[in-house]
């Protein structure tokens, strides 16, 4: 009924897909496909482009097998980082170009003013979402605009804002774990 692959440990199924051990490929899959699919779906919210991060996932953990160390995780943290990149890869490719420049500000100053960005449609999630950012600092409300909105990446925050990196990743960082928290303090 099930083979020795899928009653081996999760160390031992990525040292076997390392060898390129077929019935440990399948039950690597098998055993973590759940999660990577699910994380993927989470994350891309696109079941289609879902299914092709899980796969790359799988690919990139049979291509990396071998440079596996249990020592820096579990073989789950391992393999759902890869599937964490490789969805924000995607999206990040899905996307058209950033906002330009000239945009931006227009951008930002609707957004920080509490008004969702054109082409929400008005949705509640959206309405919420800009309310919940209007009430975060202003300096972490505008780099989470300048990320998430006008997809810029962290050095290009830091750029446009004259602010080292490491200040303009805490700003990304601290303004979407407080949206994070007022959204689920309004669930509650």
């Amino acid at each position: 009924m099930f083979s020795l692959a899928d009653r081996a440990s999760d160390a031992a199924l990525v040292a076997a897909l390392a060898l390129n051990d077929e019935p440990a490929a399948v039950a690597f899959v098998r055993r973590f496909q759940g999660p990577v699919y699910g994380l993927a779906l989470s994350v891309t919210r696109d079941p289609a482009l879902a299914e092709d991060v899980a796969q790359e996932a799988f690919l990139r953990a049979w291509r990396a097998a071998s440079s596996y160390d249990i020592r820096r995780g579990s073989v789950l943290t391992w393999l759902l980082t890869i599937t964490r990149n490789l969805a924000i890869d995607a999206i990040r490719a899905r996307r058209s170009a950033p906002v330009e420049a000239g945009q931006l500000e227009q951008l930002l100053s609707t957004t920080l003013a509490g008004q969702p960005p054109d082409g929400t449609g008005g949705r509640v999630e959206s309405i919420a979402a800009a309310e919940r950012l209007a009430r975060l600092p202003a300096e972490q409300a505008r780099a989470v605009v300048l990320a998430v909105v006008g997809g810029r990446t962290a050095a290009e925050v830091a750029a446009y804002e004259g602010i080292p990196l490491g200040t303009a990743k805490t700003r990304i960082r601290s303004g979407l774990h407080r949206m994070r928290l007022a959204m689920e303090a309004e669930r509650d």
